[in-house]
């Protein structure tokens, strides 16, 4: 597996290349960017320019990005309002793939292969309603995408939207043979369990976000460091028809320093 980190583990940071040196020492072969505007400001021209002279100037790519899940630098914290594309209201969807569009337009500076998405939020429900709003958002994101190089990629959440069978009914529907997965084994370990996921999604994924819990709430932990299996894990994910590049998701709020991210980065990649 493509050894991969995202970014997310240095949220409450602004984005910049000396971070990323802290991923390529400890091995990571690419980085997912998160797109938040407190941390990785996906409208800051200068921003995007220093990032992408950084990549062209070293070997670890820009494997992905993250889809912003607000729009705000607050992460909503503020009040303002959640990026969900499959949201009741009309304006709110429009908005929301307003914003991701936005973020996507970096590709034209640094392109990275995959875009990883949201569908709904943890308390949208599965209806037929959700199911066309799903293809709509897919429909019109992809249209921006393919351009720019880039995919498509659902992320399994803790709602049942993104269900694995949801997910494939969506694609399926909607004739979706170019988007793919990102499987979310945190969340999978939340909701049907990672071995049903990864034996129902196995033929889409292409990504995954790794990261362990205890099976109570999503803590975005080093893997290891939960109640899920990682020997089976990895047996599964090696195993997909594309195998998909692995992809450290940790949690900000551990506040680990540069230094122990590189540590424990690099002993979780000798698994992959």
């Amino acid at each position: 597996m493509l050894k991969v980190i995202s970014s997310h583990v240095f949220l409450r940071n602004r984005l910049h290349p000396g971070l990323l040196e802290t991923f390529q020492k400890s091995g990571a072969q690419g980085v997912e960017l998160f797109a938040a505007r407190q941390h990785f400001d996906y409208t800051d021209r200068s921003a995007v320019r220093d990032l992408a002279e950084w990549f062209r100037s070293n070997p670890t790519e820009a494997f992905s990005m993250h889809a912003p899940l607000y729009a705000d630098h607050e992460m909503g914290r503020g009040g303002a309002p959640g990026v969900n594309v499959i949201h009741p209201e009309k304006s709110r969807r429009i908005d929301a793939m307003d914003e991701i569009k936005r973020a996507l337009e970096v590709a034209e500076q640094i392109h990275f292969r995959f875009l990883v998405v949201h569908l709904g939020e943890r308390e949208d429900t599965w209806t037929p309603r959700a199911l066309e709003f799903s293809m709509t958002a897919l429909e019109h994101l992809r249209a921006f995408a393919n351009p720019l190089g880039v995919k498509l990629l659902v992320e399994n959440l803790q709602n049942e939207v993104t269900r694995p069978a949801n997910i494939l009914e969506i694609f399926n529907t909607a004739h979706f043979t170019d988007i793919g997965v990102c499987l979310d084994v945190g969340h999978a370990h939340l909701t049907e369990g990672v071995g049903l996921a990864l034996a129902e999604l196995k033929d889409r994924i292409r990504s995954s976000h790794l990261h362990d819990n205890n099976g109570d709430r999503d803590s975005h932990l080093w893997p290891g460091d939960g109640t899920i299996g990682w020997d089976d894990v990895y047996d599964g994910l090696k195993s997909a028809s594309h195998t998909p590049a692995g992809v450290l998701e940790i949690h900000y709020a551990l506040e680990e320093t540069p230094e122990t991210i590189m540590q424990k980065a690099a002993k979780a990649f000798e698994k992959f």
